[in-house]
């Protein structure tokens, strides 16, 4: 399975508005997204790019890890972060962080992740990866995003495609 890691960051009028304009920057704002937990399936390849998005795909159903942080003062940073391991099957671990410094969200990475290795000790996973974006609030409300990608599925009505 590939796994996209991408990252989007907006702003507008409303939170919710900037949220938006930084899923649609980072491929998958036309999409359901439907939120994941923290397991990287065997055989997973993960690479880094902007998610595109088919047009025929408008509304489908996409399961995403996702990391998202707002910022609606002004000179405040709003940062986003995914991190991950693999062993050499492809398996794997993300966790997500978010906070309003770089620094920070990478040393909680870190950590999350450090652990969680630790507490599987039978598996033998590399180094740890990660993903961050920033953004910060100048007059409206702004949002970071990083979103592991995993796949879509369409909708079916009375067992018809849609």
């Amino acid at each position: 399975m590939k796994i996209t890691i991408t990252t989007g960051t907006g702003s507008g009028p409303t939170a919710l508005a900037a949220f938006d304009a930084a899923l649609l920057q980072s491929g998958v704002g036309n999409y359901n997204l439907i939120p994941l937990s923290s397991v990287i399936p065997p055989s997973s390849e993960l690479q880094q790019g902007c998610y595109i998005a088919p047009v025929s795909e408008f509304g489908h159903r996409l399961y995403v890890v996702i990391s998202s942080q707002q910022a609606i003062e002004p000179g405040v940073e709003a940062w986003a972060g995914l991190g991950w391991v693999q062993d050499t099957s492809g398996k794997g671990l993300f966790v997500e962080h978010h906070g309003l410094n770089e620094a920070g969200v990478s040393q909680d990475i870190h950590r999350s992740l450090s652990a969680m290795v630790a507490n599987r000790s039978h598996d033998q996973y590399g180094s740890i990866c990660s993903r961050l974006v920033g953004i910060t609030c100048e007059k409206q409300p702004v949002c970071a995003v990083v979103i592991a990608v995993y796949e879509n599925q369409g909708w079916q009505l009375g067992g018809i495609a849609l």
